[in-house]
């Protein structure tokens, strides 16, 4: 086995990938955890989805691609400049609200809403206000975040910020968990039914 994905990528993925290259995007998140977002989606049949922090939309695109037709998805950042790739590309997607919006904003207004799968890709709901996210899930539902092995583009002091998280989450009794060493690092928790 190795990491390649051989699997056709999403009708979209290739255009949106010029687009973000153009765009200078430089947080697109990576293909292998892509491929484990749209199979994860896949789990959900008829699932409320939420994404934090779309960029340009690649990652939606997968997740999108692993959902089903009765499945809706929110996808909530903060930079028009690269949401209007999103847009562009996935807008005619009727399953798809693309919000232009700050997270924690959002995060506030939205407290009661109940979701299947959150993939945190951004600060808020990941290192920030983690608490609302994780209240925003459904029993059973996955929360999954990404980028947890160091990268190129981590700033000064971010890595404690890393293990800080990990710490925080191992210690959640809500939630069972899965560290992965693979892709960028990734953290796939579900929530316990209570």
């Amino acid at each position: 086995m190795i990491e390649e994905i051989r699997q056709a990528y999403p009708e979209a993925y290739v255009a949106i990938n010029e687009a973000t290259i153009d765009s200078e995007f430089s947080m697109a998140s990576d293909v292998l955890t892509c491929s484990l977002l749209k199979t994860l989606a896949g789990s959900k049949p008829g699932g409320d989805f939420l994404e934090l922090g779309t960029g340009t939309g690649l990652s939606t695109s997968w997740i999108l691609d692993g959902m089903d037709a009765a499945s809706s998805l929110i996808s909530i950042d903060n930079d028009e400049r690269f949401l209007a790739i999103a847009r562009d590309f996935l807008g005619t997607d009727q399953r798809l609200k693309l919000e232009c919006m700050d997270g924690g904003e959002w995060l506030e207004k939205n407290s009661t809403k109940k979701f299947d799968y959150i993939f945190a890709d951004t600060w808020h709901g990941k290192y920030l206000m983690l608490d609302e996210a994780i209240n925003l899930l459904k029993p059973g539902a996955f929360y999954i975040i990404d980028d947890m092995l160091p990268q190129d583009n981590w700033p000064e002091g971010h890595a404690e910020k890393a293990t800080k998280l990990l710490e925080t989450l191992e210690k959640r009794d809500d939630l069972l968990i899965t560290k992965q060493c693979w892709a960028t690092g990734l953290v796939i928790a579900t929530k316990r039914n209570r």
